[in-house]
This record gives structure tokens, C-alpha cells and sequence, in this order.
């Protein structure tokens, strides 16, 4: 295997930088600051980080809708920027969260058919491309329903589909799961993972860390634009293996406590959560203090149902390494 098709994106040192206009008065800014990844063929590789870390803006120089200020991104040793972008829009495909992308006065079927004579598919071929790519996203009983009378779910996943007409070795996915519900966005992350396994390779922005981490084979992480953490899950947990984690689990909201405890630096970050009727409070800390019985004593008003060390989660690692950017 080439390496082109081994890893068919390569980034070295990308980095774009939007300057001010003459008429506006916002300051230069760097939006992505000296990156560099690669990823594998097949791999879904997550990209997580802040609103304004850079996320989109890397995403669309990698699918030739943005042009680097330095650096390179390269999509099956082809430069994103160099001459080659209409052959590198023929293997890729990209799917926004959101509502953009359709045509909501036709049907299901009717922008599926316009996707594919947009991509030249063969007019002989198209039925049974569209027949399959309904089926694939579940759809194919709302084909020749408006998709302006879609739920949101529904054109989520027609979104897929047209993303699927040109048979892309590459997809990139920009938040596919945004406002979504539970069940809809399972289905969604059913459909992914499904399309990693037939061969493609997929690039995936998320807010959402247990997606993240349930569909993830590698991650970056960036934050102001720069490369903070980057690796497999357990790599990362040893990035911050000097972190303790301290859970607490209410029956009331200890938020009085937690907002005086913020004020103290010898926490990393503190976060509470309501999850099933009771409040779960993690706090970490980068030294060996024992905490237990001063967070007893603290805690105990709240009725504790649970309290004790544990083990990292993505998201714990997510604070960690994002720290004061994250907002």
C-alpha cells in the first residue's frame, strides 16, 4: 500500500490566518496555528475543541473550500491548494450540522437525483444509486415526501445521503449530530460507524465527547487554534496521568460549595452535571492531596449518594487540556 492510500489526508504545519478588510475593524486573526496530523484509510478521526478553535475552518482548507495562509493538507498526496481541487472534490464529501445543503421543495428522491447529475453520475446508474443510498439512511418509505416536511433527524440523514452520491473515499462531518434527538443521533452514529467499516475514511468535528469517544479510533484535540492533545483515547489519558479525579454524587445541588471551591487554584476544573434526578460533581486536581474527607464534610449536606476516586474520562481529558479556553 502507497502511502498516499495508507493515510490519504497529511497535514504538516497548517495554519491559516484571516487578515481585516479594509472597511472592518476586527483584529488579524489566526485561526488555525501550525497543525499537523495524518490519518489512516478507514479510520474515523475525531477533531474537538472549542467554539472558534479552529474545528471548521481546518475542516473546510482540508476539502478545498478555504485556502491555507501556510503549511499544507494534502488528500491522497494531492495538495488541497494546489491545482488538484477538482480531482480532490470528486473523493471527498462533506456533511454540516444545520439546515443548509438541500432543496426543500423537492423530494427526497428529486435531490437525490439532482446530486447525482451534479457529480455526472451515469443516468443509467442513478436509480439504483438512489434506491441503495435511501435504503442505507432509512428512508426510503419518505423518498417522494418534500424534505421541507422532513423532521430534523430526517434531513440529517439525507444530508448523508447526498454526501454518499459520489461514493466518497473521504468524508468529512462537521457536528452531524447538532440538535439532534438521542434516538436520532444513535441512528446517525449507527450510519457512521457502518461507513467506517465498508472503507471510508472519515474526518469528525463533535461538541459531543461520548460520541466522540464511542466512535473515535484517533483524536486532536485543538484550542485557540493549536494542537493540545492528539491520539488514541488511552493516549491521551496518559497525557494527563497526573490528574486525580473526584466524583460526587447528590441527591441536592451542591452548587453553594462548588462556586466556592472554584475560587480555589489547586483545582483543575471543577464541573456538575444533573443526570437522572441526582447531581454528579467531578472535580480534578494535579496532586496526591487527600481531598476525601474534606469533600465529605463539604459535600454532606447534600445528601452524598456516592463519592470517590475515578478513572479519567474523555471529557474529564477534554477540560484538562482545553482549560480556561473552553467556553
Amino acid at each position: 500500500m502507497t502511502a498516499e492510500h495508507e493515510y490519504p489526508i497529511v497535514v504538516e504545519g497548517l495554519t491559516k490566518v484571516f487578515k481585516p478588510t479594509r472597511r472592518s475593524k476586527l483584529p488579524e486573526k489566526v485561526a488555525v496555528n501550525d497543525v499537523s496530523f495524518h490519518v489512516r484509510k478507514g479510520e474515523i478521526f475525531g477533531l474537538l475543541g472549542p467554539n472558534g478553535a479552529g474545528k471548521t475552518t481546518t475542516i473546510k482548507m482540508l476539502s478545498t473550500l478555504l485556502i491555507p495562509t501556510s503549511g499544507s493538507a494534502k488528500i491522497f498526496g494531492m495538495d488541497t491548494s494546489g491545482g488538484d481541487e477538482k480531482r480532490i472534490r470528486e473523493m471527498i464529501n462533506l456533511v454540516s450540522g444545520g439546515e443548509r445543503g438541500l432543496y426543500y421543495r423537492l423530494t427526497g428522491r428529486q435531490n437525490l437525483r439532482f446530486f447525482s447529475n451534479l457529480y455526472n453520475i451515469d443516468g443509467n446508474k442513478q436509480d439504483a444509486l438512489i434506491e441503495k443510498l435511501l435504503e442505507i439512511v432509512k428512508l426510503t418509505d419518505a423518498a417522494d415526501i418534500k424534505v421541507e416536511d422532513y423532521s430534523r433527524g430526517m434531513k440529517q440523514r439525507m444530508h448523508i445521503a447526498r454526501a454518499l452520491v459520489n461514493d466518497p473515499q473521504i468524508l468529512f462531518l462537521d457536528e452531524p449530530t447538532i440538535g439532534l434527538d438521542p434516538e436520532i443521533a444513535r441512528d446517525v452514529r449507527s450510519l457512521v460507524r457502518q461507513l467506517a467499516d465498508s472503507g471510508t475514511t472519515i474526518m469528525l468535528t463533535t461538541h459531543y465527547m461520548y460520541e466522540a469517544e464511542e466512535l473515535c479510533d484517533r483524536i486532536m484535540i485543538i484550542s485557540d487554534g493549536r494542537n493540545v492533545g492528539y491520539g488514541t483515547v488511552a493516549e491521551l489519558k496518559q497525557m494527563v496521568s497526573d490528574t486525580n479525579i473526584i466524583e460526587i454524587v447528590t441527591s441536592d445541588d451542591p452548587h453553594d460549595t462548588v462556586s466556592k471551591l472554584l475560587t480555589e487554584r489547586r483545582f483543575v476544573h471543577i464541573n456538575t452535571e444533573r443526570i437522572a434526578g441526582r447531581y454528579c460533581t467531578r472535580v480534578q486536581l494535579k496532586d496526591d492531596t487527600d481531598v476525601l474527607s474534606e469533600f465529605d464534610s463539604l459535600f454532606s449536606g447534600y445528601g452524598i449518594r456516592k463519592i470517590g476516586y475515578d478513572e479519567p474520562t474523555l471529557e474529564d481529558i477534554y477540560l484538562s487540556l482545553v482549560g480556561s479556553d473552553e467556553h
